[in-house]
């Protein structure tokens, strides 16, 4: 397939893998993905295991992402996790503010942003995602909610920090429901997210940020969804934790 940005593909683990669970699957990835050149490949898989997955991919393809971190370096913040701490472990990239975390942990675009800034200042790329839930897109106010996450987490941010960073636009009412917004629809809002990327910085920055789907995507649907000009890549939940789904997901979108 071929793009102007390369696909990248991130599996997130979630609260989900022992170390001997995300051993086994990241080395059945490591045999199936071997050959996969076209296309970025990230696992993020729980705090927990990035130590052994980082020892196991390192002469890999693939490449070793976090599930969040804080805004802070140091300090008492209990129950955190700093980029430093994750630059010990080789992680490239760290997934911030996620529907999930933005339900159960209240986090803000004020927040996402200070988390983002934290971690380019570790050399490490965000991933951020946006979206929008069931009700809101019903109530005809998509555009203003992901327009919103998207200026407000992206506040502050540097042209060349913008350049290396990711969005994920994820809608809610996709995220392991099953339903998946249809390619037309994502190609719609990732179209947009990119002309509110132009309005904040210029063309030539929204033009080179690559915009991840996130939402139910599988095997099936994976093909269409990438084949879209403004889809550049996938933030994958719940295939990502099967070697088969998540390496026939990469390999249908090559």
């Amino acid at each position: 397939m071929d793009k102007e940005r390369k696909l990248l593909i991130a599996g997130n683990w979630k609260m989900n893998k022992t170390v001997a669970e995300a051993l086994d699957l990241v080395r059945g990835l490591k045999r199936e993905l071997a050959n996969v050149k076209e296309i970025d490949l990230v696992v993020c898989p729980p705090y927990t295991a990035l130590s052994d997955v980082s020892r196991e991919i390192l002469d890999s393809n693939i490449r070793l992402g976090a599930q969040n971190m804080s805004e802070n370096n140091v300090g008492a913040f209990t129950g955190e996790i700093a980029g430093v701490m994750l630059k010990e472990f080789s992680v490239r990239y760290v997934i911030l503010g996620h529907s999930e975390r933005r339900q159960y942990q209240k986090e803000s675009d004020e927040l996402v942003s200070e988390k983002a800034r934290a971690a380019h200042s570790m050399s490490i790329k965000p991933i951020v995602c946006v979206g929008e839930t069931l009700e809101q897109r019903e109530s005809g106010i998509t555009e203003e909610i992901v327009g919103g996450q998207i200026k407000g987490s992206l506040a502050g941010l540097t042209a060349e920090q913008m350049d290396e960073t990711v969005i994920a636009y994820e809608p809610v009412w996709a995220i392991g429901t099953g339903k998946t917004a249809t390619a037309e629809q994502a190609q719609e809002m990732h179209a947009f997210i990119r002309k509110t990327i132009a309005g904040m910085f210029d063309d030539q920055i929204a033009k080179r940020v690559r915009i991840q789907y996130g939402g139910s995507v599988k095997p099936a649907n994976a093909r269409e969804l990438m084949s879209q000009p403004d889809i550049d890549g996938a933030l994958v939940g719940g295939a990502s934790l099967e070697v088969r789904n998540f390496s026939d997901i990469v390999k249908n979108s090559i």
